[in-house]
């Protein structure tokens, strides 16, 4: 698995669920709804985001050959 997920798009999947299931917990927002959250915060976590795969995105930084 190539991570294909970076920067500002890392952070916001990370807020994103941590703010969907700390909502569903509370009892703001559906359960399934909290739980959805789990998603985008394992995709954060783990750079890579199978979504992005199948259709060819990549938010992260390329490195240049420095040579």
């Amino acid at each position: 698995m190539k991570a294909n997920v970076g920067g500002v798009d890392k952070i916001a999947r990370i807020v994103l669920g941590v703010a969907l299931i700390g909502l569903g917990a509370a009892g703001v927002l559906p359960l399934w709804v909290g739980l959805i959250g789990i998603i985008p915060l394992a995709t954060g976590l783990i750079n890579w985001c199978p979504a992005y795969t199948i259709f060819g995105i990549n938010s992260c930084p390329t490195q240049e050959n420095k040579e």
